[in-house]
């Protein structure tokens, strides 16, 4: 298959197209045929090579969503058959999607509509579970709240931003989501009131320590899981959340895509079409 990889750490261009061994999958995987796949922040975080993204083994493929369509299972694997069409967003300490086929715990894809293309179910998989645990399950937003969102303009700040409008949150700050990390992350305690929360998820593995007492910092747990995914769909296709805006790159100029990304002056999502 061809696939983008690194073979060390560092800019642009450490990253390479070229083959690599096709997945075979485990008992409880599917090998999905990658579609498409999108570009996330942590992308090049991992390509830098970062305190919390150091690469013990290479050539590594970086990626963490797609859309796809099942082209094997594992023997153990109930629900889904070659021909499927599936997204999902990649376990916790795998990667992989820059590829034209990955392997994948079956239990955390779900099925994609045929509402949602292959490239805006990728650009919608991070994105969307991001914001949809960290406004619902992380800070609990309710109607009547006040909420900041720092990045409005990227993925997760776009689809945290149609969230909270559904919930019905007004203005004045109960609460505040920033998806930006360094000082914008700590100007956001700044706008809280008493008893608010902040919820941070371009801060690192914790949540920065606020400079006050009276406010809580927050971590998302971004679980991957099927039913989160499903919760995307469900809100898509109600017409609550529309996908990011979306500029798509061919695979084979990933260093290009990693550019506009890490420049951060982008709206909406990238996303590779790789099929």
């Amino acid at each position: 298959m061809k696939a983008v990889f690194i073979e060390r750490h560092g800019g642009p261009e450490v990253l390479k197209y070229g083959e690599l061994p096709d997945p075979v999958p485990n008992a409880v995987e599917i090998v999905a045929d990658v579609h498409a796949a999108s570009v996330n922040a942590a992308d090049w975080k991992v390509r830098t090579g970062g305190s919390l993204y150091v690469q013990a083994q290479f050539p590594h493929v970086l990626g963490r969503d797609f859309s796809g369509v099942v082209s094997a299972v594992g023997e153990r694997v109930a629900g889904f058959r070659p021909g499927d069409a599936v997204f999902a967003v990649c376990d916790v300490g795998q990667e992989g999607a820059y590829a034209e086929k990955i392997a994948i715990r079956a239990e955390i894809v779900a099925r994609k509509p045929a509402s949602l293309g292959h490239v805006e179910a990728a650009a919608l998989a991070v994105p969307g579970l991001t914001a949809l645990i960290a406004i619902e399950h992380t800070l609990q937003l309710r109607a009547g709240e006040t909420i900041l969102i720092q990045g409005g303009a990227g993925g997760v700040g776009s689809v945290a931003i149609q969230l909270a409008k559904h919930i019905g949150a007004a203005s004045e700050c109960d609460a505040a989501f920033d998806t930006v990390g360094g000082d914008v992350a700590q100007r956001s305690f700044a706008v809280l009131k008493p008893g608010g929360r902040a919820a941070f998820v371009a801060s690192g593995s914790q949540a920065p320590k606020p400079p006050r007492s009276d406010v809580q910092s927050l971590r998302p747990n971004v679980i991957r899981d099927r039913s989160h995914l499903e919760r995307l769909v469900a809100l898509f296709e109600a017409g609550v959340i529309r996908v990011p805006e979306v500029t798509r790159f061919p695979l084979s100029e990933a260093a290009a895509a990693h550019r506009v990304s890490q420049a951060r002056h982008f709206r909406g999502k990238l996303v590779f079409v790789v099929r």
